[in-house]
């Protein structure tokens, strides 16, 4: 049977796919939990990938 071959993901050059997280600021919140900021990557907008390159057409001269 033939195999499928699945579109291989474009994980962000920045990110690494590791789009989203959470950094500590070192307060604790009355509770004792932990403030935390969420941030998200610039590149990608938090979703870990890119779109697919765009298909270029040569043209002749």
């Amino acid at each position: 049977m033939p195999q499928h071959n699945h579109a291989q993901a474009r994980h962000c050059s920045d990110c690494s796919g590791f789009a989203s997280v959470a950094i500590a600021t070192g307060l604790r919140r009355t509770d004792g939990s932990r403030d935390t900021v969420p941030v998200n990557c610039p590149t990608c907008h938090g979703a870990g990938t890119l779109p697919a390159p765009t298909r270029r057409t040569l043209t002749r001269a």
